[in-house]
């Protein structure tokens, strides 16, 4: 007889650890900020671990991989069982992804600090643990659709649909992005060259935003909101056609990062065109998440939960309008390469994936371990205002730098030279790098209030695995 009862115990395995890498890749990128307004803190004194060009890669894949990562595969595995009524269909292979993944994370701690990288956007990781990642990936699809298959729900809910995008899309992204001739164990040269290999690394780069920290999170989104604010999404058409043109449209958009370069200008006008239709899917969505609260508007003054959902959207909307706009050759000309792309990133990162996950995480843990709800609701009212706070902070700064890092590099004399030297770019930037530092702090303040809350709850609550209601019941998820 099948056991009548959820797997959540790889479920609870990952909200920990989302919790757990959320604090040390908030607090590496705390330290990375730090050092670009006080060097002396690079601490070469002590070896060449700790300097900025080693931390960065080590922050990207703590906060996008391990903290990020560690949250979709828990409400993955979460959301998929409750919407189709059925157990993983593997709870040994469930248990090998989660072992196998934080093997994955731990290798980047401990290789990239060392300076061991591919100098990959997003895929810095050396050829090993590429392996390693595409082996887990291929036990997590099967994990994950394999549940599906075996689903008592007709219906397949619309976030498993986003889900279901996101892990195929990746498998696909890192098989072709990472195809490499191995030259020792920890370096290797890339199978492609010159402008195809820029093609390629920036076709990855951009659709890990597009799938990994947008259709993913949107998985997320669509089952979470609806829950939380205890209705119905707000329209299921507008869901199925959100989830087509953003599917479709994002796997065209990456040559945008390539303009004014030796790809053909064909590809990145196509790229252009395609990254500015993409903002109609992307406030569709937004749309469709924000007014699910109809009739439900009144809960956002009481449940500080919601409100990290909710305001998560308003960042997912803004990042959204900013992508495409960045997009434009002439506003690019003056956005790249500077502290504005930095801003823009982080609005998607810190304000839609960080917040949205915190939200999610929140939702589960009382849940997962038999509480009604959270040990402290005022400390996550606390923690909502001390984030948002610190996003504000940090993008406006790297706004206002990067325009004026834009115009500084762009404004030439009347004889044609350079106006500004570079190191004057660098000097004025300074007073918003502590700005940043600033706001980076309080994210992690928050953070670490997240931790203590988390702890206290899972403390006094007993891990459980809630029964599966009988399918008449369970209509409704």
């Amino acid at each position: 007889m099948e056991t009548q009862t959820y797997n959540y115990k790889v479920v609870r395995q990952f909200a920990i650890m989302t919790v757990v890498w959320g604090i040390v890749g908030m607090l590496v990128g705390v330290i990375i900020a730090a050092q670009l307004f006080a060097p002396a803190l690079d601490l070469t004194n002590i070896g060449p671990w700790f300097h900025f060009g080693r931390l960065r890669p080590l922050h990207t894949n703590a906060v996008i991989f391990a903290f990020g990562g560690s949250g979709l595969f828990a409400t993955s595995y979460y959301v998929v069982q409750r919407t189709c009524n059925v157990r993983l269909i593997s709870d040994k292979l469930a248990a090998f992804t989660f072992w196998g993944w934080q093997t994955v994370i731990v290798s980047a701690v401990i290789l990239l600090p060392m300076g061991f990288t591919q100098s990959r956007e997003y895929a810095e990781l050396p050829w090993p643990v590429d392996i390693l990642i595409a082996i887990i990936w291929v036990v997590y699809a099967y994990v994950f659709f394999g549940t599906i298959a075996k689903r008592k729900q007709k219906h397949i809910y619309v976030a498993n649909w986003f889900y279901g995008a996101y892990i195929l899309a990746i498998a696909l992204l890192h098989i072709v992005n990472n195809l490499q001739v191995p030259a020792g164990w920890f370096h290797s040269y890339s199978l492609y060259s010159g402008a195809i290999d820029a093609m390629v690394q920036w076709w990855y780069g951009h659709n890990a935003v597009g799938f990994f920290l947008t259709a993913a999170f949107l998985g997320m989104m669509y089952y979470f909101v609806p829950k939380q604010a205890g209705r119905p999404v707000y329209s299921y058409r507008l869901s199925v056609v959100h989830f087509w043109a953003l599917i479709f449209t994002y796997m065209w958009a990456g040559s945008h990062h390539l303009h004014y370069t030796a790809l053909p200008d064909w590809t990145q006008s196509l790229a252009m065109v395609l990254s500015l239709i993409l903002f109609a899917p992307s406030w569709g969505g937004m749309i469709n998440g924000i007014m699910t609260l109809s009739g439900a508007w009144h809960k956002l003054r009481t449940d500080p939960i919601l409100k990290f959902l909710v305001v998560s959207l308003s960042f997912y909307g803004m990042s959204t309008f900013e992508g495409p706009m960045m997009s434009i050759k002439t506003v690019n000309a003056l956005s790249h390469y500077t502290d504005w792309t930095v801003g823009h990133v982080h609005s998607g990162a810190l304000g839609w994936v960080g917040f949205i996950t915190i939200g999610s995480i929140y939702y589960l843990i009382p849940r997962l371990w038999g509480k009604q709800e959270m040990h402290s609701i005022k400390l996550i009212e606390a923690h909502f205002w001390i984030a948002t706070i610190g996003v504000v902070l940090y993008i406006s700064s790297m706004w206002i730098s990067g325009v004026m890092q834009g115009l500084m590099w762009g404004a030439l004399n009347d004889d044609g030279t350079l106006t500004y030297s570079f190191v004057e770019s660098v000097k004025a930037s300074m007073p918003f790098y502590m700005i940043r530092f600033a706001g980076g702090l309080l994210y992690l303040t928050g953070m670490l209030i997240m931790g203590y809350n988390v702890y206290r709850t899972i403390v006094d609550g007993t891990p459980v695995d809630a029964e599966i209601p009988a399918i008449a019941q369970a209509e409704h998820h």
